[in-house]
């Protein structure tokens, strides 16, 4: 492997070096042209501008963002026992009691609705170690927001998430109140207090307690004072935040450096200013991306034995370390 890397190094050194008694010739100075381009590919569509620094390199910058396109992943809502035991058929009996006690009905899935977000600014530098120009080896880097991509639930499933919410305040009032001493009012205003009566605080607990079950957590979870709130092995159980939404963003690092080679050639045969050419590459945005919940978990680190389409999703963006760039550009010489 090593010495595959010194020939390699060594061809493209001398190449270079022969080439470049050629350049010399060739008249480029620095900003002597300046050249726009459109570009559209896996980094989405862009525009740039490009002038040669010396006679073997240019310079490009420019800026692109990603056609917002989405995807449907749908999430199941499940009840827990105490002993976080999933059963749907508490579920049912979950939303048959919350229609009953409330007027709200709670489906038993939630529907994601994922889309890119992704938009970069760009500063590429050109090198050409051959005497016709037309293929560059190409080195920089990719600047923008860390968030990526998002998933957000639909409006229509907006109500179920409501009524999760407020079917699990209810479970946590009969929780606290184990002894039916009244620990916890359901209401408390002004001096006016209403209490949940004995039999459907049983009620509650009988059903569990409601959310959304996706994998066991990979490790202890511990808060802010160093108590382990979750244990490795526990099933990760997501609930709505407090506007009764689910979130989940995929999060790169904001700087992403860039390497790949391109080429470069005349488009049409009478007008050498306008070129069509393209970039292969790789965009690297530091290691594994984070999915992160409304809740701060991270799915692809803190979560496995995600099932589903949710799952595919995931795993998909765990083993994507780096970001595979194929673009083509067409650019006109403005002088």
């Amino acid at each position: 492997m090593t010495r595959n890397l010194i020939v390699a190094a060594a061809l493209l050194l001398s190449a270079t070096t022969a080439n470049g008694q050629n350049f010399e010739n060739t008249g480029d100075k620095p900003f002597s042209h300046l050249a726009v381009g459109v570009t559209l590919g896996t980094t989405g569509v862009g525009v740039d501008v490009s002038a040669p620094l010396t006679d073997f390199l240019n310079v490009r910058t420019g800026f692109e963002v990603m056609p917002h396109f989405e995807r449907t992943m749908t999430f199941g809502i499940q009840s827990f026992g105490s002993d976080g035991e999933i059963s749907n058929t508490r579920f049912e009996k979950m939303a048959s009691f919350l229609e009953s006690f409330t007027g709200y009905h709670a489906d038993s899935e939630v529907d994601m609705i994922g889309k890119p977000v992704m938009w970069n600014y760009k500063l590429l530098f050109d090198i050409f170690p051959f005497r016709n120009k037309h293929w560059h080896i190409t080195a920089g880097f990719h600047w923008g927001p860390k968030k990526v991509a998002e998933a957000v639930n639909s409006l229509d499933d907006a109500p179920s998430l409501s009524a999760v919410n407020m079917y699990n305040h209810l479970y946590y009032i009969a929780d606290q109140d184990l002894n039916h001493d009244n620990l916890i009012p359901l209401i408390d205003h002004n001096g006016y207090e209403m209490y949940l009566d004995p039999t459907i605080e049983d009620k509650l607990l009988e059903i569990g307690w409601v959310g959304i079950g996706l994998g066991t957590y990979t490790h202890d979870v511990v808060d802010a004072d160093g108590n382990i709130v979750h244990h490795e092995g526990d099933v990760y159980r997501m609930t709505p935040d407090g506007n009764s939404k689910v979130t989940c963003e995929v999060h790169t690092n904001s700087f992403k450096p860039y390497l790949g080679f391109g080429y470069d050639g005349q488009l049409l045969k009478k007008d050498k200013t306008v070129r069509i050419g393209f970039d292969c590459g790789l965009m690297f945005w530091g290691g594994t991306p984070s999915v992160v919940t409304h809740d701060g978990t991270d799915l692809a680190k803190d979560v496995t034995g995600i099932g589903g389409k949710v799952g595919s999703y995931v795993d998909f963006i765990d083993g994507l370390k780096v970001f595979p760039v194929i673009n083509l550009r067409v650019t006109k010489t403005i002088f």
